[in-house]
Formats: structure tokens, C-alpha cells, sequence
């Protein structure tokens, strides 16, 4: 089966998800219908202009609220087990945002009497969309199964464990799901016992040219124990192509202890399946939310700081008060981040230099306004337009970037979501002074892309606001 044809059937499922919604609530604006008047009979309820108007505005908050918090993906991919547990979490965080912006002012109901209504409501909706959806997802598994839906996919690995795997996969319930185009050597001295079975179509040095030319969508990683060293630089070429690929790798028996491995499929072989998912999609509206509230919340009650700050920098040196210098922001986008400037004007005649404690380039109010962060207060306005974030690793020029890639490539990865004013290697770090410790504050903030949550952003703003009292801002 084309992609193509995997839309149309996710809007199959997303258009099944609006009915069973205006389903429910046509039997719920009918129930209470009847509770105001239990003498109305069912076609009592056409003529009155609230059931048409629900029926048009609520089904669509139910799909707006499915698109912040489920996942309108392949449905081909879904675990049935899983929809189900978000379907019910979904319907009771959508039944309690009605009964609180749309019932609580019904006067068909009293105070004592919500409880009966909620769970009706809540039984409609949750009933009718779970058993739609296990249908239709029950079919769509029976064609995977039968081999009417296939994934593209390559392996890579070509010795005991990529055989074994192979084997494996097709003796199982969906292993006809696979397009096997072929697999990869993966150290260029192995024997290769898989071109019996699939093709070997290249080596490591070609995967990201084959995800590109064959249209590659599932790659099972299948190397042997002893070239696990590997597997940080193929993770690395994967992770550019994670909004497309499905990326799983056999685990050994240290994983499994770990609790790394996750069933989804009873029938299916022991893998890990390699979410490259960041964050959710309803944490990243919600930080995003944040990032805006906050950014015009602090330059409205600031506004004296900022203006006393820019007397101080104009009175401090000659030069323009605003400095502006070009960054790297998210996929790759070059943006203008802009500062209060804190050194001498032309500091860069000779090229990019990074600043250190005795930097002669700094000016004296430039040293305090460092010390103190101020420096970095109008990049609110880079938050306010979406070119960076409250907390995210700090934004680099290319010109470093491009030094920094030579002795850690994995610094890509953070060029996948918006760089912040703070972040929690710039709480260890400060300005890096030189290479070594932007490598040192890499590490760091490689784990918060790694772990980054509403949560951990608190945290690291709570610390960051404790440098900043204690003058720590170097």
C-alpha cells in the first residue's frame, strides 16, 4: 500500500472519531432533554437550535483535543492496547472541559445531581469512540497481517543476529508486513550470511543516501554485540529522518533487565522500538504557551530595567545599545539573537572570538551587566517570535558549530528544537570561554533534549534564577 493510500485512511479514522463524538452527544443532549421534560419524545429534540449548534462546534473540540493529545499518525503502527488507555484519558479530560465551559451553568442540572451526568456523558463518549476505533484498527491489523499493507524496510546488520531476526520475522504473525529491500554491512568484514535471504544494497558510509533513494521507512538495526560501539553514529544519521522512520534494534539481555524492552505486540518479535519523539505534542503547545505569556509578562513589568540598562550601555561606550549577531536556531534557521552590548564596538574586527573573565573587549558596565545576565533580556523578543525558547540550549554560531561537529557530529541533534536564553549547561557553564567547554556543556545539554519535559524546564529556571541572585551569571 502507497503512503497515499495510509492518509486517506487516517482520515477515515480521524472523520470515524468526529461521528461517534456527535454520536454521544446527540444521546446526551437527548437524555437531558428528557430530564427537563420526560413527556418529549425523540424528535422534540431536532427542533431545538442548541443540539445543532453542539453538534457543529462540539465534535470539532473533540478533534482539536485528539490532535493535541493522541496521536493522528499511521494508524498501521497503533497498538490497540495503547489507544484504548489514551482514548479513555482523553475523553474524561474533554467530558471534564464541557461540563466546566459548556454544563455548569445548564440549569436542567442541579449541584447534586452532575455526578449522574458526567459519567453518562463520559460513558457515551469513551464507549463509542473506543469500540469504532477497535474496529477499525482490528481491520487494519487483519490487512497488515495478510500483507495488503507493507513497510519499506532495511536492516542493517548481516551476521548471526540480522539472520536470526530475519527468520524470526517471517514466521510471525506480521511478518508479511515487511518490504524487505535488502541490508546493509555494517563493519565491511563480515561474511554476510543475509545476502541468502535479502540483497546487500551498501555499507554504513550509504545509509542515509538509501533512507533518501529507496524511501525507506522501518530500519531494524541488527549488529552484533561486539559492534555496539556503532551504534551511537547510526542513531545519529536516523535521527535526521525521524519524522519518517520507524526505528527499532534487537536488544540484548542487559536491556531487557533494564526494563528496556516494551511489549506492544504479543505476536511480534522482541525489539526495541526507538521513540525519537522529544516531547509530546500537547507539552510542546503548552511550552510554547509559556514562552509567549512569559516573554510579554516580562517585558511589560521590566520595561523600567530595560530602559535604565540602555542609558547605562549608551553612557558606558560608544556604539549602537542593541547588539545583534547571527545564530543557529531550529532546523537549521539562522536567526538575529539580540543583546544589550557589552563590549567595545567592532569587538570582532578580526573574526569570531569567544569572551573570556579578563576580556579587554568588555566594557565596565558590560562586566556587570554579564555578571547579572542583563545582557541577555531582550532575547524576550526572540521568545515572543518564536526564533528561541525560555529554556533550550544555547544558540551557536556557525562558525563554532561547525568546529563543534568535527569532534561531537551528535551536536545536530539540538538544532531540532529552539535554542533558550537558558539552559542547564549554561547554568553549569556561563559563556563558554572555549571550545573544550562548549564540548563540556554539550553533554549537558544533550541530556535535557534527551529528558525535556514542562517539568525539567521549571526546574532549570528555578536554578537559573538563583545564579542570577547570587551574581553568578559568569
Amino acid at each position: 500500500m502507497v503512503p497515499g493510500q495510509r492518509q486517506i485512511e487516517l482520515f477515515i479514522y480521524r472523520f470515524l472519531d468526529w461521528l461517534t463524538a456527535a454520536i454521544a452527544w446527540f444521546c446526551f443532549f437527548t437524555y437531558r432533554k428528557n430530564l427537563e421534560d420526560p413527556s418529549l419524545v425523540l424528535g422534540d429534540s431536532f427542533s431545538d437550535p442548541r443540539l445543532w449548534q453542539g453538534l457543529v462546534i462540539i465534535p470539532i473540540g473533540w478533534l482539536i483535543l485528539y490532535a493535541i493529545f493522541d496521536k493522528y499518525s499511521d494508524i498501521y503502527r497503533f497498538s490497540r492496547w495503547a489507544t484504548l488507555k489514551r482514548t479513555f484519558a482523553i475523553s474524561l479530560i474533554g467530558v471534564i472541559l464541557l461540563f466546566f465551559t459548556v454544563l455548569m451553568d445548564d440549569d436542567t442540572f442541579s449541584y447534586t445531581t452532575y455526578i449522574n451526568p458526567f459519567f453518562r456523558l463520559l460513558g457515551l463518549h469513551f464507549l463509542f469512540t473506543a469500540f469504532v476505533r477497535m474496529v477499525y484498527l482490528t481491520i487494519c491489523k487483519n490487512r497488515l497481517k495478510a500483507g495488503k499493507v507493507k513497510y519499506n524496510t532495511l536492516i542493517i546488520g548481516g551476521d548471526k543476529n540480522a539472520v536470526d531476526l530475519y527468520n524470526e520475522l517471517q514466521q510471525k504473525a506480521y511478518g508479511k508486513a515487511h518490504n524487505f529491500l535488502g541490508f546493509l554491512d555494517s563493519n565491511g568484514q563480515s561474511v554476510n550470511h543475509m545476502a541468502q535471504h535479502i540483497p546487500l544494497i551498501g555499507k554504513l558510509s550509504d545509509l542515509a543516501l538509501i533512507i533518501e533513494e529507496m524511501n525507506v521507512e522501518e530500519v531494524i538495526i541488527a549488529i552484533e554485540t561486539s559492534e555496539h560501539d556503532k551504534l551511537k553514529s547510526i542513531l545519529d544519521t536516523l535521527y535526521d529522518f525521524s519524522d519518517r522512520l520507524l526505528v527499532k534494534i534487537i536488544p540484548d539481555m542487559y536491556d531487557i533487565m533494564l526494563g528496556n524492552v516494551k511489549l506492544t505486540h504479543i505476536y511480534g518479535a522482541i525489539l526495541i522500538e526507538v521513540d525519537q519523539e522529544i516531547m509530546p505534542r500537547w507539552e510542546h503547545m503548552l511550552k510554547r504557551l509559556i514562552d509567549v505569556a512569559a516573554s510579554v509578562i516580562f517585558m511589560l513589568l521590566l520595561s523600567p530595567l530595560y530602559i535604565y540598562t540602555a542609558i547605562r550601555v549608551k553612557l558606558s561606550s560608544e556604539g549602537p545599545i542593541l547588539y545583534s549577531q547571527a545564530r543557529i536556531g531550529k532546523n537549521n534557521q539562522e536567526f538575529q539573537i539580540l543583546k544589550f552590548r557589552s563590549m567595545n564596538n567592532n569587538a570582532e574586527k578580526d573574526g569570531p572570538q569567544l569572551s573570556h573573565d579578563e576580556d579587554p573587549r568588555i566594557t565596565k558596565w558590560g562586566k556587570i551587566m554579564r555578571k547579572w545576565r542583563l545582557d541577555e533580556i531582550p532575547q524576550m523578543y526572540n521568545v515572543l517570535i518564536g526564533e528561541m525558547s525560555l529554556v533550550g540550549p544555547r544558540p551557536e554560531r556557525q562558525f563554532y558549530i561547525d568546529q563543534i561537529m568535527e569532534k561531537a557530529p551528535h551536536y545536530k541533534h539540538l538544532l531540532k528544537i529552539r535554542p533558550g536564553i537558558t539552559s542547564w549547561g549554561q547554568v553549569k557553564y556561563g559563556y563558554a570561554s572555549n571550545l573544550d567547554q562548549m564540548l563540556d556543556r554539550l553533554k549537558y545539554d544533550i541530556i535535557y533534549l534527551e529528558n525535556m519535559s514542562i517539568g525539567l524546564d521549571i526546574k532549570i529556571l528555578f536554578y537559573t534564577v538563583l545564579v542570577l541572585f547570587q551574581g553568578k551569571g559568569k
